[in-house]
């Protein structure tokens, strides 16, 4: 099973584990939330359909980050995006630490949203360039898994604080932590280069402006955008459901993979709000069961990419 990593050259190793951090730094940041929702559900005297809300602004927002950062990463550079998106929501995360009411925090977490979305349309593409199609599924698929260990690091630094500190002051202490994903930056630098296939290009890439944004949807490309769109949401929405109440080329996939977590960004405020009539166990299964749902009926009707290169599918996509 870990016998292909030996098979990766220097170039897709650290490329591979620079985005394994980002994605494992990515969770540890916003899963903080999910962790604090009944803290700042006393202090402050919030419903649960309030604190779902601040829950599904982050999401919300990350698609329109995720969305533009698949856009800005086809302009400007893979790395670079995948600096500038760590940078953004580990300072925002940290300005977290210092909200004072509803309203704050429910804007800082949208503007956290905007890196938190970023992060994996830049990461992804990258990897998708760098790590040879043989092994890209498996890649992206550990790379993943990076999720369960930013998340389960958020666990035990939550503990850990909350056994120390006072309820009122471990939850600002909490957030404030959230800045050190920021020195991961420095080591991405250093050790990472943006993909041949990205370099080869840039001098013959027509310049990209506005339009670029909808480029998803034009010709071949629309109905599997419009799928993966769907496919996401229902993957996005299932799992926020469950992950939210209970203490993740460029222009294309960015778009998709966001426009899921946008429609997907709504299932925590439809649990807090079915909660009031329902027990939160009941509103989580209700809610997570349709988003699976649709999830499964999507990926079944999308075609099979296995043992493709990127070169193939662009060039079926665009019959050059």
């Amino acid at each position: 099973m870990v016998g292909w990593l030996r098979e990766l050259n220097a170039k897709e190793r650290k490329t591979m584990w620079g985005c394994f951090g980002g994605w494992s730094l990515d969770a540890f940041d916003v899963q903080m939330y999910s962790f604090v929702i009944p803290t700042v559900i006393s202090l402050w005297g919030l419903s649960r359909g309030e604190a779902g809300l601040i829950g599904t602004v982050t999401l919300l927002i990350s698609s329109l980050g995720g969305w533009f950062a698949g856009t800005l990463a086809d302009k400007f550079g893979r790395v670079k995006m995948l600096q500038i998106t760590i940078l953004w929501y580990s300072f925002f995360t940290f300005l977290c630490a210092f909200a004072i009411n509803f309203e704050t925090l429910f804007a800082l977490r949208a503007l956290h949203g905007l890196g938190f979305g970023g992060e994996w349309a830049a990461g992804a593409v990258l990897m998708g360039e760098v790590v040879r199609d043989k092994y890209r599924g498996r890649a992206v698929g550990l790379v993943q898994t990076g999720w369960a260990v930013g998340w389960g690091a958020a666990a035990i630094v939550y503990t850990a604080l909350y056994w120390m500190l006072p309820e009122s002051i471990a939850w600002r202490v909490l957030f404030g932590i959230g800045l050190l994903p920021a020195v991961f930056v420095f080591w991405v630098r250093r050790h990472i280069d943006e993909p041949e296939i990205f370099k080869e290009r840039a001098a013959d890439r027509a310049q990209i402006g506005t339009s670029h944004l909808f480029a998803a949807f034009r010709g071949p490309h629309f109905w599997t955008t419009v799928k993966v769109s769907l496919m996401v949401a229902g993957a996005q929405g299932g799992g926020y459901a469950l992950s939210i109440w209970m203490p993740i080329r460029g222009t294309g996939q960015g778009f998709c993979y966001n426009a899921g977590r946008a429609a997907g960004s709504l299932f925590p405020t439809m649990v807090g709000y079915l909660s009031q009539v329902q027990s939160l166990g009941i509103s989580i299964a209700i809610c997570s069961a349709t988003a699976f749902g649709l999830m499964i009926i999507m990926l079944l009707l999308l075609p099979e990419t296995h043992g493709r290169s990127l070169a193939t599918l662009e060039t079926a996509a665009t019959g050059y």
